[in-house]
């Protein structure tokens, strides 16, 4: 696990800059600590700084993961964002979403058409449990 080049750095914070804008800043200076992000096997993890201490010890081939997952890095060397980094990211959105019409069409729209995709929702699941009697 090694720290980002400034490249990588750049990169993925232009990335994440184009959801949550200057909120940026108060994911790695937060009040119960400091948090840095990592690269393992192209792979970016948002981690603690004492927890990063913590595992220092550990080899980096026997590593498999720290932290939670923020995205990875594609072989273009482009930053794809992963599901596990929207707990982050939301709370600092101002509009965590894609337009899926322009802005003409939303004036003349009928109030059930969509018009916004919401990209943090991963679905709400109900279970049913049924108890065999």
């Amino acid at each position: 696990m090694r720290p980002l080049t400034e490249e990588e750095t750049r990169v993925m914070f232009e990335k994440i800059a184009k959801y949550i804008g200057e909120n940026l800043q108060l994911l790695v200076d937060r009040p119960d600590g400091t948090y840095c992000f990592r690269l393992h096997n192209d792979r970016v993890y948002y981690v603690s700084e004492n927890i990063l201490k913590l595992a220092a010890n550990i080899s980096g081939n026997k590593l498999v993961s720290l932290g939670t997952c923020f995205g990875k890095f594609t072989k273009t060397h482009k930053f794809r964002l992963h599901v596990t980094a929207l707990d982050y990211l939301a709370p600092y959105a101002k509009g965590f979403g894609v337009a899926a019409k322009s802005t003409q069409d939303c004036r003349k729209v009928d109030p059930m058409a969509i018009v916004v995709f919401h990209q943090a929702d991963i679905g709400e699941y109900v279970l049913s449990i049924q108890v065999a009697q």
